[in-house]
C-alpha cells in the first residue's frame, strides 16, 4: 500500500461499523439464502442460487477490502490538536475565492470523501494545496475552469 490510511476516529468507526454490518447481518443472511435456493435443486437455473452466489462474492470482496484498510488505517483524531492557525490533516478550512464566494472544506481520509459535504481527501489537489498553509494565506488552484486563487479565512479542528 503506497498511500498511508490516514483517517478519523469517525471515519474508522463508520468502517468498523459497515464490517459488523456484512459480517454479522448482510454474509449470514445471504449464506441462508443461498443454502435454501441450492435445496431446491437444479442449479444452473436456479436464480436465486445464481444471484446469492454472486452477492456473496460481492460482500466478501468488501469484507477484504475493508479488513485491509481498517489494517492499515492510521486514526488522527483533530480534535486533539492544539489550536494552530495551520491546516493539516482533519482541519475544517473556510476560504474565500476571487468572487468573494465563501465555502467549507474538511480534510479526511480517502475512505471518508463526501464532497457534497465538504469532505475532501487529504490527496486532493485542494487539500495538498492547503496542507501547512495558514490563515490570510493565498493559494493557486488549477481548476478545470483555469488558475484560481483562493484565500484562506478560518481553520478548526473539530
Amino acid at each position: 500500500m503506497n498511500t498511508k490510511n490516514y483517517i478519523t476516529p469517525t471515519g474508522h468507526q463508520r468502517l468498523k461499523d459497515e464490517l459488523l454490518q456484512l459480517l454479522d447481518v448482510d454474509r449470514p443472511a445471504t449464506v441462508q439464502i443461498v443454502h435454501w435456493a441450492a435445496s431446491n435443486g437444479d442449479r444452473s437455473e436456479n436464480g436465486d442460487y445464481i444471484y446469492g452466489k454472486k452477492r456473496l462474492r460481492e460482500i466478501d470482496r468488501r469484507i477484504r477490502f475493508l479488513n485491509q484498510r481498517l489494517e492499515f488505517a492510521h486514526v488522527l483524531d483533530p480534535s486533539t490538536r492544539e489550536s494552530t492557525n495551520q491546516v493539516f490533516f482533519g482541519a475544517t478550512i473556510t476560504y474565500q475565492n476571487s468572487q468573494n464566494e465563501q465555502r467549507t472544506i474538511r480534510i479526511v481520509g480517502v475512505d471518508e470523501v463526501d464532497v457534497e459535504h465538504g469532505d475532501v481527501s487529504w490527496i486532493s489537489p485542494i487539500a495538498k494545496a492547503m496542507l501547512k498553509k495558514s490563515i490570510g494565506d493565498e493559494i493557486t488552484l488549477e481548476t478545470p475552469d483555469g488558475l484560481e486563487t483562493l484565500e484562506i479565512l478560518d481553520v478548526q479542528y473539530l
